[in-house]
């Protein structure tokens, strides 16, 4: 019997295979539907099938490594029913410090160390820029802040990264707007660079300050990343002006338009960087 078509298991777009789908999928934890959707994928994709594979095998290790434990007699020594407490509470308390204490450890590394300082080179503000040229001309700051700051730690975690910088890839490029779009409320989408020398290389969803933002990721053939944020986390509804920041090798140039801030940071010289982001914010504005 031939296998249904993926279309018919569900009507809306397919999600994109994630790494955490490929994990689920070996340890045996997808639904039936959603199993036959990765096994699609990975018929398509050879090397996500190899790492898959690889994955089961080492597993099939641990299990053949073990399973003789099973079979072991207990030691004479080992009690079989917990000693009575005299006082249950303390157990309880225990447990909710330690639950208390995992929650705000999560809570305050969650968008790579968030709580980061990072300082801000300062730029100087044009004098008198047109309403044309507003958008064009990057005016002063004093530390980076907010998206702008998370843009740059975010770019400082995931460019370095060699075997999985982006979460969904550039082959499932619709895919991943659709998803982005989805998880985030706003309609985002990753322009075209190729012109400037940078093919996009896919994107991922991260935590923001207070909900999910998309990062989009691009490299060229000299080997440079870069990376394009994209967050509905702004408290101004529209400020044209570029702005400037730094910290370390990382520049950022940031600025919030309809309700969305925008920030392209890349380890490039602050010349190539205001290119770039020229070009996204031309590109924005023809959308």
């Amino acid at each position: 019997m031939d296998k249904p078509s993926l279309q018919t298991l569900d009507a809306s777009p397919l999600p994109p295979v994630t790494e955490a789908d490929l994990h689920a999928y070996v340890d045996r934890q997808l639904p039936s539907a959603r199993r036959l959707q990765v096994e699609h994928y990975l018929h398509e994709h050879p090397e996500e099938r190899a790492r898959v594979e690889d994955w089961q095998q080492q597993n099939a290790r641990l299990r053949d490594m073990l399973a003789p434990v099973m079979d072991e007699p207990l030691p004479m020594g080992l009690p079989l029913r917990a000693a009575h407490s005299a006082m249950p509470w303390r157990s309880l308390a225990a447990g909710l410090l330690v639950a208390v204490i995992s929650a705000g450890t999560a809570w305050s590394v969650r968008g790579a160390v968030d709580a980061k300082a990072i300082q801000l080179a300062n730029a100087g503000r044009p004098a008198s820029p047109t309403p044309e040229s507003a958008q064009l001309l990057p005016a002063s700051g004093t530390a980076l802040s907010g998206f702008a700051q998370r843009a740059a730690i975010a770019h400082g975690v995931y460019s370095p990264d060699v075997r999985r910088p982006v979460e969904i890839g550039a082959e499932q490029e619709q895919a991943l707007v659709t998803w982005l779009t989805k998880r985030t409320g706003a309609n985002v989408h990753p322009p075209a660079l190729q012109a400037l020398g940078y093919h996009l290389m896919g994107g991922r969803l991260l935590p923001g300050g207070s909900g999910p933002v998309a990062q989009f990721m691009y490299e060229s053939a000299s080997g440079l990343r870069l990376t394009l944020y994209v967050t509905r986390e702004v408290a101004l509804q529209n400020d044209a002006q570029f702005r400037f920041g730094q910290e370390g090798p990382v520049n950022v140039f940031y600025w919030v338009e309809n309700h969305l801030g925008y920030a392209i940071a890349a380890e490039a010289d602050r010349t190539e960087l205001m290119r770039v982001s020229q070009a996204v914010y031309q590109h924005l504005q023809q959308d």
